[in-house]
């Protein structure tokens, strides 16, 4: 999804841009929203790591300009999406459970609202993708093979009746099967903490929408799994890459109908 409009105001304290905004913008990015991105960057540029305190909300609501309401809700998204620990009774903390990748610190960079980051996690998704599907198709066993059939047909069946939960899982379940597929235990790691990281994207700054792509996306899962059923890594490869570029596609249009209707 394109957008640069959104970036544009990315670095720009929340307290400054709600004025500016317009009613399109304003309804694609409420204040917690980007309270909430101020408050990731705000951690990159104190240098935090995973387990160190952090600034009260007050002190937060202060620094940033706004109110504690606000930082409140941001907080809530950021405990939510497992990106900074609420202690009650002790504060604020950056997050360190598994979820963090404490030893990669990938969380620790990577901004949700940043569309270039959005972009680039994209780009490292195909790479991962489109090689776990390679090697899917020269080493899936039976019951690989199983598990993503199965994953397919939960996102069809979650298509075609609306819900969106299950295709949710659906996605998650082909996507990590493939990886596992390679029997490669780096790259199954890889794919589930680029996904995770995507998710926090969607749950910022999409509210969890998946956009026009489901129907589409279920026969480009489709067409993986065949290339990897029938032992064609080159075909394994091609069907991965169409579906990674239209998935990137489709995220560049929902920005693009949030902030211009």
């Amino acid at each position: 999804m394109d957008g640069d409009p959104v970036v544009a105001v990315a670095g720009t304290p929340a307290s400054e841009q709600a004025p500016e905004q317009d009613a399109a913008t304003a309804a694609y990015r409420p204040g917690y929203e980007l309270v909430a991105e101020e408050i990731l960057r705000l951690i990159v540029e104190l240098r935090l790591q995973p387990g160190d305190r952090m600034p009260t909300e007050n002190q937060l609501a202060t620094r940033l300009g706004t109110s504690r309401t606000v930082v409140r809700e941001a907080v809530k998204i950021l405990s939510a999406i497992g990106r900074i620990r609420a202690q009650k009774g002790r504060g604020l903390f950056v997050a360190n459970d598994a979820g963090m990748l404490s030893s990669s610190r990938w969380g620790s960079f990577f901004l949700p609202t940043d569309l270039d980051h959005v972009y680039q996690l994209f780009e490292f998704r195909r790479v991962q993708e489109v090689a776990a599907s390679r090697l899917a198709a020269a080493r899936a066993t039976p019951a690989d093979l199983r598990e993503i059939e199965a994953a397919v047909e939960t996102c069809r069946e979650g298509h075609l009746t609306g819900r969106d939960e299950l295709f949710d899982r659906g996605d998650e379940d082909f996507h990590l099967g493939v990886a596992k597929a390679s029997q490669n235990p780096f790259l199954v790691e890889a794919v589930r903490e680029a996904r995770r990281l995507q998710h926090q994207s969607s749950i910022i700054g999409m509210r969890g929408s998946v956009g026009g792509h489901a129907e589409e996306a279920v026969a480009e899962h489709a067409a993986i799994h065949r290339a990897i059923r029938d032992g064609d890594p080159e075909a394994a490869a091609r069907a991965a890459t169409v579906h990674l570029d239209n998935t990137l596609e489709d995220y560049r249009r929902e920005i693009q109908r949030r902030v211009f209707g």
